[in-house]
């Protein structure tokens, strides 16, 4: 989608705000299903962001496969879970939410402190000389084909293996 400068910046701007809210609202919210619906708006603003930058193949996949099938069985999920627990509004911190806190926030403020201290450029040139090159050979879908069965190997299993767990733990959730 090639939009003029100002309104893909605006575009970039509001879908980034609505990504943080909604990260925020999956972490925040006590109730699981209002936490499940804000991870959906999250997936489908991850998708826009992959349609803002041409690449229809994958937000279709992220679309479909996140957003209609993980988030959708995460739903299922949460309302086959017993609701009573989460009635009471008196939440209490435990020290796993206090450490866990503290070390998504030291995470967060040392990204913040590497980011603007990398030097993009040239990863911008070499990603893009190679962009080029493989734009003349094939087409999208082989570029993607070929970058998960060679350059992407290792976080392509990852991702399924972190999706497998995630699947047999809303299974074992939607059995109790």
């Amino acid at each position: 989608m090639d939009l003029p400068g100002p309104i893909h910046d605006i575009l970039v701007v509001f879908l980034g705000s609505v990504l943080i809210l909604g990260g925020l609202g999956v972490v925040l919210l006590t109730n699981p299903i209002d936490s499940a619906f804000s991870l959906g708006l999250v997936l489908v603003c991850i998708s826009l962001f992959y349609i803002s930058l041409n690449s229809y193949f994958v937000a279709a996949a992220q679309f479909l496969i996140y957003v209609g099938a993980i988030n959708v069985l995460i739903i299922f999920a949460v309302m086959f879970m017993n609701g009573s627990e989460y009635s009471n509004n008196s939440y209490l911190w435990t020290i796993g939410d206090r450490i866990t806190s503290l070390v998504c926030t030291s995470i967060f403020f040392s990204l913040m402190t590497t980011i603007p201290d990398t030097s993009w450029s040239g990863i911008f040139r070499t990603t893009r000389s190679n962009q080029i090159i493989e734009q003349d050979l094939m087409s999208n879908v082989q570029q993607i084909g070929i970058h998960l069965s060679t350059d992407f190997y290792l976080p392509f299993e990852l991702i399924s293996i972190i999706l497998l767990v995630s699947l047999i733990g809303a299974i074992t959730m939607a059995r109790q």
